[in-house]
């Protein structure tokens, strides 16, 4: 037997390469559990290495072991994205209940993001310095009113919000209003760019409680991936809106561009 993608060779507890049913020599029935977690649902077909089962995850798998799996599952032509979903026990329509916030990934997040500055003077020229793709003040302003929106990251010094203020109704459905409490309305234009291009990954919390963002690429070691998944579960335990009441994180998921999700243990983000 072989399972395909949304199957499990790898054992949930452990993560250690599992035999397939027919190198340990028995058919699967539907229903059956495997590894403890997958359960056989159907058949998909034959394959060169036997019958190809369909299998469902029913239970989640710690953070390591999802990692692995995705892993094994990212096969498409292209360096897909891995991305970590986490349900709140939140109700962002209420003002004291918004979860934002800013992280630094400490393996990078693998993309490569360009990165707009309002600035003027000396502070734009440290924008240029620090890597900034576009640099500029009423001029910048004019382009992104008319639509030109040719960067992923805005950052503006507090003297220039009046300007970019004014900027609200283009950027702000977007998700690229600057906002000092994630570190982009700042005197320090260096380092927010620094970390902008370096791995920074922005994350709010969307109208049905869940917040998801990309913690890397498959082409990451797994140790990476690891490291990037805690440093985002954290991030998002640290942001924690006080009216937020019950569990807090209630149910996460990792998967890949093309690939089915993994579930996670929340319990084991942050261990």
């Amino acid at each position: 037997m072989k399972l395909p993608n949304d199957g499990a060779r790898f054992c949930a507890n452990c993560g250690a390469l599992m035999p397939t049913v027919s190198e340990a020599g028995a058919d699967p029935m539907i229903g059956q559990l495997i590894g403890g977690r997958y359960r056989v649902t159907g058949v998909l077909g034959e394959g060169g290495m036997g019958t190809v089962w369909l299998a469902m995850q029913t239970e989640p798998v710690r953070r390591r072991v999802a990692v692995k799996l995705i892993k094994a599952r990212a096969t498409a032509k292209f360096d897909e994205t891995i991305e970590l979903s986490l349900n709140l026990g939140v109700d962002p329509k209420h003002a004291d209940q918004m979860v934002r916030g800013v992280v630094s990934l400490p393996s990078g997040s693998g993309r490569s993001l360009r990165v707009a500055v309002f600035a003027k003077g000396a502070k734009a020229e440290e924008a240029r310095k620090a890597g900034a793709d576009l640099v500029g003040a009423e001029e910048l302003a004019a382009e992104v009113t008319a639509g030109k929106i040719d960067f992923d990251r805005c950052i503006a010094t507090p003297d220039m919000m009046p300007l970019v203020g004014r900027l609200g109704k283009v950027l702000g459905p977007r998700g690229m209003m600057p906002n000092p409490k994630i570190g982009t309305v700042t005197m320090d234009i260096a380092n927010a760019v620094k970390g902008a291009k370096g791995g920074s990954v922005e994350f709010r919390v969307e109208k049905a409680g869940i917040v998801q963002a990309g913690i890397g690429k498959a082409s990451f070691s797994e140790e990476k991936l690891v490291q990037n998944v805690k440093a985002l579960a954290d991030a998002v335990a640290k942001a924690k809106p006080a009216g937020a009441k019950g569990t807090y994180i209630q149910r996460v998921a990792v998967s890949s561009t093309m690939g089915p999700g993994v579930k996670v243990e929340p319990g084991s983000l942050l261990g």
